[in-house]
């Protein structure tokens, strides 16, 4: 398979923040650098990223992951080891590099002692719970988040 799965670094930001658009396209590329900086490049010892590459040293996938002291839905301990976000290229998927990915991911919240680890996806996203389902997760609940202007 040739692929290696490494923390996300400072070199990484450019490739990462293009995947990241690739998943969460309705931020730009700037906003997706700053983010990056300021929540996984800052010495926060709360949140991880990993990156996916392949055997040409190319960045395929990504997995960044926070430690949650809140409640997190379905889960009953504290902190709750929590996927923010995973996404791999598109002509990568099929290879096992997400379960590379999630497994990176979970050593680490274990290595913290954390033994929940919580995740979402918006209702409308089959793909996104067929991938969770692969991956081991269980869906807990399904909720509707509602709201009125004051």
């Amino acid at each position: 398979m040739g692929t290696t799965i490494e923390v996300g670094t400072i070199k990484d930001v450019e490739p990462w923040a293009q995947l990241r658009v690739a998943l969460w396209p309705h931020h730009s590329l700037e906003d997706h650098r700053g983010e990056l900086s300021r929540a996984f490049l800052s010495e926060n010892a709360e949140a991880v990223a990993f990156i996916a590459r392949n055997a040409a040293n190319e960045a395929v996938g990504f997995a960044e992951a926070t430690l949650r002291h809140d409640y997190v839905n379905g889960c009953s301990s504290s902190p709750v080891l929590f996927l923010e976000g995973i996404y791999v290229r598109p002509v990568d998927r099929r290879k096992g590099i997400a379960g590379l990915l999630c497994n990176a991911v979970a050593d680490w919240g274990k290595s913290l002692g954390c033994v929940e680890f919580g995740s979402d996806a918006p209702l409308e996203n089959s793909a996104s719970h067929a991938l969770h389902a692969a991956l081991g997760f269980e869906e807990t609940q399904r909720v509707v988040f509602f709201r009125k202007l004051l």
